[in-house]
């Protein structure tokens, strides 16, 4: 598990978090950490600020917010609620500011998830 732990956090995925968040129940963390793979909120958040739609940005920020902390994807959960309470607060330039870094977190996040899939963690 030890390497697991440090590879994992290499993409901002808090493993030990994780763990202790469901129990010890490492299979069923993994079933569910990798549904991620096909989750839509953050392709949703970006369509919905493209489309100056800021309602339907927050819905989608804190969407992926909820997701990205009960996973324990730790860099992702803290961009995201930065972008939720930017949109909640009527503040949707802030959010804006905070996309390219929100993109890089969950490209991280994905690359991870897909390696752990593809056995390459």
């Amino acid at each position: 598990m030890a390497d697991l732990t440090t590879e994992l956090e290499a993409y901002g995925i808090d493993y030990t978090d994780a763990i202790d968040r469901f129990g010890g129940s490492a299979d069923f963390y993994e079933k569910l950490a990798l549904r991620y793979l096909d989750d839509s909120n953050y392709v949703n958040l970006v369509a919905a600020m493209e489309a100056e739609d800021y309602d339907a940005a927050y819905k989608a920020a804190h969407s992926l917010k909820g997701v990205s902390g009960n996973l324990s994807f730790a860099r992702l959960f803290k961009v995201a609620a930065a972008a939720s309470d930017a949109l909640y607060q009527g503040e949707p330039q802030a959010a804006a500011t905070l996309m390219p870094e929100l993109k890089e977190a969950h490209e991280q996040v994905l690359a991870g998830l897909t390696k752990w899939q593809n056995g390459e963690l």
